[in-house]
């Protein structure tokens, strides 16, 4: 038996970059999610927030970069990456096109 999640919980943002203002001509958008939602709680939570019709989730794991301040070393957080095409019609207003 799975418990429910909040939507508000599997995706935490909108991923702004070039490459995502690119997808958006194919109707995909890019989301940060979280790390333990899957592709079908992804695709619930985007439908439900966003009231469109979801076709295709791809996910992707984000791995950790080396990063340096000083003399101290350390990484960059690990996160999980999701983007989601939508059907023929459908946008989400909140990418600001």
């Amino acid at each position: 038996m799975s418990i429910k999640k909040d939507p508000r919980q599997v995706i935490i943002r909108p991923i702004i970059s070039e490459r995502s203002y690119d997808l958006l001509n194919e109707n995909r958008y890019t989301f940060e999610v979280a790390k333990t939602a899957n592709k079908i709680e992804i695709g619930q939570a985007v439908e439900s927030i966003f009231d469109v019709t979801v076709l295709k989730v791809n996910t992707i794991n984000v791995k950790a970069k080396p990063k340096r301040v000083r003399y101290a070393k350390g990484l960059t957080r690990t996160w999980k990456k999701a983007i989601v095409t939508l059907a023929p019609g459908d946008s989400i207003e909140a990418f600001g096109l």
